[in-house]
């Protein structure tokens, strides 16, 4: 949809304009003092003039045609205004009153029913109802319920959306450190989506950087595809997602009428599609302080100068909890600062630039000393200040931002001025940096978290993801739906086929046949049983681990036919499993499951008896990109340490579990939708060069997870 109308119109009618306290002389007084160049059209049969501009009775009485038209009238006039704006021959309209479909009664539904299929059927670019408006620095107009006071302030790079107009608000409230080329409030979202006015940002020459509070996603596959355009584009998406409780969705429902998807996969998608995920409002202020840069970070390595070793000493103890890494100095390095500085202490990083007392020359050397010796991908200054603080002199802390300015027009890498505490700058200081195109940031943790948030950004392959495809010549796998679910041994027959790794096994009907078995594999072996009506074996004691000789062979047998006839529910048994008992390795678990908006998703994390350890996990959408396997098994940071070798173990093999991990995502694509949810726990993940292998696993056909 064209929001030509919302983003740039070339003429603005006020139906309903006053002089009063109101969203209509709001707007008139943000118009005249934004220095709006079009046609602004106050409607009001009662007034000649408002707020200085002619008024006129009607629309149809206006000479020229309008573009949009705002509606700043009661929900009971709204209809017959509405039919007249639609004779106009309008093409955007915002409607800032409640009452619609979010309602929930019957007339707020019809009400919303008769206006949505006006706009639809006339095409108007119709934003809201039940929304702030927009407000559209770059292009010198607002239709935002609030009046402008400060265009210069609140104009910037970052287009900013939201489905709360409370949201709006908020970040309205402070631009000191970045300002926007449009804001706008969705509302109900009846006509223009929040994927409409995500496209329009990234074709926007005056975005930047675009930021979304987000309630819901109704659009699903074209949000996806929108998130690879803007990373296509070299344009950071920043994400506040709501809605991950259960309370939570509840109120979204009652809201906006949307429905909220399950948190783990929506952050796996953006993470997959190049979105930057925040948790809150704070950490978007600052992952948008820190794109303020002219220069964005590669990487997470940091050079932090500061002139106080009480600094130094905090920076390090926070960074030990962020993804950000303060590499130490290297000798060349140190040895070059230490030349003008003076004797540094620690490891050089944080520097404490402070040395000889001499911070004038100290500093500025340091910055572009650390900025081109290519050990950082970005350089920090760390220095106090407030506004109107009520001590020491307010011209040797601009000095510093003079100094940190400077050096960033002699390097190549990001350079930002940090300040510890969070929320406390000086905006002097800022308007220095913000010309020489340096971040400020403020918070010492925040900053650092943003920093990474970014760093991943940057890294990560531009544009869509380089999804790997499956080769042509591998026929379709077919996933028999009439079954509640495929037991451990069949599951396995159908994974090797996509060459996932699986233990070497056999399907036995009768004893003699598991001690056949038993020789060809060898032991030590494993029983169990193996039926579509026990998924899981475990809790029923269905499974006999580290069989090492005949006789334990014929008494687990015995065992297991013996518990099975015990259980209540009578449950046919395909037969019993002899496999490989698997010594050793790390124990993992990869499994899918299937969102109903964004399809498969596979997940990673601990297995077996390690999984009680740690509920992290790596979630990604299947197909697999490229890069996708490496990505999440360091994701999930306590299997990443295991992998690597704990305590002088040897490191286990990371290169077979990735290729594991990609092998699984062939195997559902060519399963096709056949697939509700796949369990493979524990993967054994072996020593470095002995490959890894699945141990057990459970195949939900699609069909059973949706049967009553």
């Amino acid at each position: 949809m064209n929001l030509q109308s919302l983003f740039a119109p070339r003429s603005i009618a006020v139906v309903g304009a006053s002089e009063k306290p109101s969203v209509s002389r709001a707007v008139l007084n943000s118009l005249r003092r934004m220095g709006y160049t079009g046609g602004v059209y106050p409607i009001n049969p009662r007034y000649e003039e408002v707020l200085g501009y002619r008024c006129y009775p009607s629309l149809a009485e206006i000479p020229e045609s309008v573009d949009t038209a705002i509606f700043c009238v009661s929900n009971n006039r709204l209809v017959d205004s509405y039919a007249a704006a639609v004779d106009k021959g309008i093409r955007g309209a915002v409607i800032y009153s409640a009452g619609f479909s979010e309602a929930h009664t019957e007339e707020g539904d019809a009400l919303s029913k008769r206006i949505t299929g006006m706009s639809r059927e006339a095409g108007i670019a119709l934003l809201g109802p039940n929304c702030m408006g927009v407000l559209n620095p770059a292009t010198a107009n607002s239709m935002y319920m609030h009046e402008v006071f400060d265009p210069a302030r609140v104009a910037g790079q970052v287009g900013f959306m939201s489905q709360s107009g409370a949201m709006c608000i908020g970040m309205i409230a402070d631009c000191r450190r970045y300002g926007f080329s449009h804001v706008v409030s969705t509302g109900n979202e009846e006509v223009v989506s929040s994927c409409d006015v995500l496209e329009a940002l990234i074709d926007d020459p005056d975005t930047r950087v675009i930021a979304s509070f987000t309630e819901s996603v109704k659009e699903p596959e074209r949000f996806v595809a929108l998130l690879d355009r803007a990373a296509a584009a070299n344009k950071p998406v920043v994400i506040l997602k709501v809605g991950k409780t259960a309370r939570a969705q509840r109120a979204i429902i009652s809201h906006t009428g949307g429905l909220a998807g399950e948190s783990t996969m929506f952050s796996a998608i953006l993470r997959a599609h190049r979105a930057i995920e925040v948790d809150d409002l704070g950490a978007m202020s600052e992952v948008l302080a820190v794109l303020q840069g002219a220069r964005w970070p590669a990487g997470n390595r940091l050079a932090v100068v500061t002139g106080s070793g009480g600094q130094t000493e905090l920076l390090l103890d926070i960074s030990e909890k962020t993804p950000v890494q303060l590499p130490a100095l290297s000798d060349r390095v140190r040895k070059t600062v230490a030349e003008v500085v003076g004797e540094i202490s620690g490891d050089g990083n944080p520097l404490d630039a402070w040395g000889n007392g001499n911070p004038n020359e100290n500093y500025p050397y340091a910055l572009k000393t650390l900025g081109a010796c290519g050990e950082f991908d970005m350089v920090a200054f760390c220095g106090d200040g407030m506004d109107g603080h009520p001590v020491d002199d307010p011209a040797e802390d601009l000095l510093y931002a003079e100094m940190v300015a400077t050096a960033s027009g002699l390097v190549d890498k990001p350079l930002a001025f940090l300040t510890p505490r969070a929320g406390v700058f000086r905006t002097d200081q800022e308007a220095v940096l913000r010309k020489a195109g340096v971040a400020m940031l403020s918070g010492a943790r925040e900053a650092l978290f943003a920093i990474a948030k970014v760093a991943d950004w940057s890294r990560a392959v531009p544009g869509s993801r380089a999804v790997r495809a499956v080769p042509a010549s591998d026929v379709a796998i077919s996933i028999d739906q009439s079954r509640a679910s495929i037991n451990e041994y069949d599951a396995k027959q159908l994974l090797k086929l996509a060459n996932v790794p699986v233990t070497p096994e056999a399907l036995c009907s009768t004893l003699d046949e598991a001690l056949q078995a038993v020789e060809a594999i060898g032991f030590p072996v494993v029983l169990k049983v193996a039926s579509d009506a026990i998924p899981h074996k475990t809790e029923y004691k269905l499974i006999e681990l580290n069989l090492v000789d005949a006789d334990g062979v014929v008494n687990a047998w015995h065992a297991l036919q013996s518990r099975v006839g015990a259980m209540a529910s009578k449950p046919a048994i395909d037969g019993i499993l002899v496999q490989k008992m698997i010594k050793g390795g790390i124990e993992v678990l990869i499994g899918v499951n299937r969102d109903a908006d964004y399809g498969p998703m596979l997940v990673f994390g601990l297995g077996g008896t390690l999984v009680d350890l740690s509920s992290e996990v790596a979630t990604r959408p299947l197909p697999l990109a490229q890069g996708d396997a490496a990505a999440m098994i360091r994701e999930v940071g306590i299997a990443d340490r295991l992998l690597n070798g704990v305590r002088g173990a040897v490191p286990a093999d990371r290169d077979a579990l990735a290729a594991c991990l990609y092998a699984v995502s062939d195997f559902v694509v060519r399963s096709g939708g056949g697939i509700a949810e796949l369990d493979l726990n524990p993967v054994k993940v072996l020593d470095q060069g002995q490959g890894c292998v699945v141990v057990d696993a459970v195949i939900i056909p699609f069909a059973a997870s949706h049967s009553s």
